[in-house]
């Protein structure tokens, strides 16, 4: 891929100072999401290189949350950690997205924490929208797939699937993913 020239030249043609002072706030960053990855990781959590999480979820994370890398992680609502999660690679979760892992049984008087699903599994280049909803029904979203803002999933996504609404349903399918960062 060839850069246009103008931005080579903005690049090239920078100072050693304004170099240095574009660093510093990427320097901040850069030790905050891995001070925060780190108490994740000591709570027993899998946390991939270059991923980032909010503090919140990294206060709650325990050994169930494996994270791939490049991966960015901008919600906590994560409503339990009994239950194993995965997170592949390259996946964005938007604020205020709902994981809901597990349930009560409703049938007894002690209503008691269940999942009558098998473990989530987020597969590589998903994309979760700010304010949708993943049930405990959903056990598997597919690689590429993108789950619309307000989307309420209750079963499994396939592969490259756009799923919209409440419950939410498939629209389309996308053409391709990052097709040149993508090795098979």
């Amino acid at each position: 891929m060839k850069l246009p020239s103008q931005y080579i030249n903005g690049i090239t043609s920078r100072s050693l100072s304004r170099f240095i002072l574009g660093l510093i706030p990427r320097t901040i960053k850069y030790l905050k999401y891995s001070f925060i990855k780190k108490i994740a990781i000591s709570k027993g959590a899998q946390i991939g290189e270059y991923s980032i999480i909010p503090f919140s979820l990294a206060k709650k994370a325990n050994k169930n949350l494996v994270i791939g890398k490049h991966s960015i992680i901008s919600t906590s609502n994560f409503s339990s950690f009994r239950y194993p999660i995965t997170i592949k690679d390259n996946v964005i979760i938007g604020k205020n997205a709902k994981l809901v892992l597990g349930g009560h049984n409703i049938d007894s008087p002690h209503f008691e924490h269940c999942r009558n699903s098998p473990p989530l599994i987020i597969e590589d280049y998903v994309w979760i929208c700010p304010d949708s909803v993943i049930l405990p029904s959903c056990s598997h979203i597919g690689k590429g797939a993108v789950i619309g803002a307000n989307a309420v999933v209750t079963k499994d996504v396939p592969e490259f699937s756009i799923m919209s609404g409440n419950p939410a349903k498939e629209i389309r399918k996308r053409k391709e993913t990052h097709h040149e960062l993508v090795t098979e």
